[in-house]
């Protein structure tokens, strides 16, 4: 089961809605602002998956400088980037059923 946000990124942060892990994604057109425009959202993160990265060439995206952010909030956060050309969304079901299965 997935919970899914689809509003802003400061109410799912503000309270526990009974997930087992937090997942949050940052689209790259969205911005790389949006690791210090959410703090909260980030420092609570146990994945932070990058989408859409094959749109990097086309958009003012530093995503060296957002993971260098989100990790000054969150050292231990794990990081993807997710790439539709390339199998990179098997490497996120991977990473939640290492998760489940240590749990």
């Amino acid at each position: 089961c997935f919970i899914e946000n689809v509003g802003n990124l400061v109410c799912p942060a503000s309270y526990d809605v009974g997930a087992h892990f937090d997942i949050v994604f940052l689209s790259i057109p969205e911005g790389d602002d949006k690791v210090a425009k959410y703090p909260v959202m980030f420092k609570n993160a146990d994945l932070i998956v990058f989408s859409k990265c094959d749109l990097m060439p086309y958009f003012d995206f530093n995503i060296e400088n957002a993971k260098k952010d989100a990790r000054m909030l969150n050292p231990k956060v794990d990081i993807i980037e997710l790439n539709t050309k390339d199998d990179s969304i098997q490497k996120i079901a991977s990473w939640i059923k290492f998760k489940m299965e240590m749990r």
